[in-house]
């Protein structure tokens, strides 16, 4: 049996066929969006087709996908793509019927009309072809965290909304009845068959799919202007559906609400929220098996979607996305004590340079594990120290995410298991020269952080929106340098040696003047390094000073991580 049917329909016919049944918009969607602006779009787009279209030209309204549900023992229809536009059309022929309703004479073609739009609405008698339940409407929506449900469903049965209403339904339907009684005041003999062609002549083509995962994965593919269902809107859905209660479904939606607003605030999403926890879970496990796709992982081989059901699930999420909120507010206290050292804050600064991810898997495994530890304050910047000595060794001579990866599965495992990380990688004895090797790419911003706060002398957290200087200039000026050449001054430019971390504000100050001149900015500066730079004895800064600099430099590298890899 094919797995999708694909149809091209009118909006009479679409909406018409549903007798018997309605379309779902299921728990997992977001709530509808649609303002009024979009509301205008479509209205105009409909009047201008009508106007201009010459004979039986069609307009087409896009595509609406679909999948059927017979879980509770009857077929419902739900739609996966243009939950938007359908809520928005059905809105529109409701404010057509009212308008029809409320006409002062109802005449033969008045009475048609209302017989044509009556079946898109509502289930009709199947003999008389009246409306005897305006209650039967073809659409439910059932989204999760959407108050004003029945606000919808009411405007579809009565035809009627407070003016004053805030919420999008009854904005949009009331601008859709304005624009319908303005339409007909100004074209009163085309007023009619502008309905009919907008039942008759506006295309949707359906995509009928009998599998969900089918389904979601065409939307993901159409949609290019709406916003594709993510990984956590399903999850969600299948958390909801658990609560069985009135009083859980409840409780459940706000705790929804306060984890979305959470991670909104730490500047994540959900998703990576959820990948993070897979990890905390693989952790658990002992599971060192290739990472798979996020909604795989979490429905299980059985698609039952059991890791959702797992005791403390929400609140640990919570937890983990509070953690991180705190991370990116840069405050010490958590859980009412003091948690994030300042070093701990300064390693983090170094990890948020890393080329990926997988710091932050291990991380949200750590936090979880000992996160009611008295020794946190302290034990979690010698973690991170491991760690981001790992990390960054293995980047510099391995530059791919191959590298690391099957050991930050490992570390998690070691994590829960109360272990030493588990380090295996070595440092080769040329790890100097290919790390001097990498002053020019990604993960050389990372190492001038590092190297500024491995200055004993640094205090303070450097601020986030911290410049690279180059003490010999990148603008070439033969005016100020004695004995420099373009070409050797171009060999040297991005070495270590001649790169620091420095302030926004400084580095502009300072700009690309002589080595003499730039001293005097840098002791206002509250960077270590960069004030170090302003005692230097020579005024000058050249080859020797450079090569000299990263000797230094590349020493206090390799003997952080040597530290940190070989403890004892």
């Amino acid at each position: 049996m094919a797995e999708l049917n694909v149809t091209k329909k009118s909006i009479s016919s679409l909406f018409s066929e549903m007798q018997g049944t309605k379309f779902i918009i299921p728990d997992y969607q977001r709530p509808y969006k649609w303002d009024l602006e979009k509301c205008e779009i479509l209205w105009q787009d409909l009047t201008g087709f009508f106007e201009e279209r010459i004979g039986s030209e069609e307009y087409y309204l896009g595509t609406v996908v679909t999948c059927k549900n017979d879980e509770s023992g009857k077929i419902e229809i739900e739609v996966i793509d243009g939950q938007q536009r359908i809520t928005s059309l059905l809105l529109l022929l409701r404010a057509f019927y009212s308008k029809l309703e409320n006409s002062a004479i109802e005449d033969d073609n008045i009475t048609g009309l209302k017989n044509q739009i009556a079946p898109c609405i509502w289930d009709v008698n199947p003999i008389s072809g009246k409306v005897s339940d305006t209650s039967l409407i073809h659409i439910e929506s059932r989204v999760a965290t959407e108050s004003d449900n029945e606000v919808f469903h009411a405007i579809l049965r009565t035809g009627k909304s407070k003016p004053s209403a805030t919420d999008l339904y009854s904005k949009n339907y009331n601008y859709f009845f304005s624009m319908c009684e303005e339409y007909a005041m100004h074209n009163p003999i085309h007023w009619q068959a502008f309905c009919v062609s907008i039942l008759k002549n506006c295309i949707i083509l359906p995509i009928d799919c009998e599998k969900l995962d089918t389904a979601l994965t065409i939307f993901s593919t159409l949609n290019d202007r709406g916003m594709p269902l993510s990984d956590s809107d399903i999850f969600k859905a299948q958390l909801y559906r658990t609560k069985t209660t009135a009083e859980g479904k409840s409780e459940f939606t706000s705790s929804w609400k306060e984890l979305t607003e959470t991670v909104d605030d730490a500047r994540l999403s959900l998703d990576a929220l959820f990948r993070y926890y897979s990890h905390v879970i693989r952790g658990r496990n002992s599971d060192k098996t290739k990472e798979i796709g996020l909604r795989k992982f979490y429905a299980g081989v059985d698609n039952k979607f059991k890791k959702l059901e797992q005791t403390d699930f929400m609140k640990e999420l919570q937890e983990l996305a509070e953690f991180w909120l705190t991370v990116k507010a840069g405050e010490s206290k958590f859980l009412e004590r003091e948690f994030i050292s300042r070093q701990s804050f300064k390693y983090l600064h170094c990890l948020n340079y890393y080329p990926n991810e997988y710091w932050k898997y291990v991380t949200s495994a750590y936090f979880l594990k000992n996160k009611d530890s008295d020794s946190f304050h302290t034990k979690f910047s010698e973690f991170l120290g491991t760690l981001i000595s790992f990390l960054f060794s293995e980047f510099v001579q391995k530059p791919t995410v191959n590298a690391i990866k099957d050991s930050c599965y490992q570390f998690c495992i070691d994590i829960f298991k109360g272990k030493p990380l588990t380090i295996t990688a070595s440092i080769s004895s040329e790890f100097s020269t290919t790390l001097a090797q990498t002053a020019n790419n990604r993960i050389a911003r990372a190492m001038i952080l590092l190297h500024a706060y491995l200055n004993p002398n640094q205090s303070d957290k450097i601020d986030s929106n911290f410049q690279i200087e180059h003490i010999f200039p990148r603008v070439w000026n033969t005016a100020n340098y004695n004995g420099w050449n373009h070409e050797d001054a171009k060999v040297y430019l991005e070495r270590y040696g001649n790169k620091v971390a420095i302030g926004k504000k400084l580095n502009i100050q300072a700009g690309n003047g002589y080595f003499g001149q730039k001293k005097n900015k840098y002791k206002d500066s509250p960077i270590a390094n960069v004030n170090d730079l302003s005692k230097y004895p020579s005024d000058d800064w050249v080859k020797t000073d450079i090569e000299a600099r990263e000797k230094l430099f590349l020493e206090s590298i390799v003997g952080f991580f040597h530290s940190n890899l070989h403890k004892k």
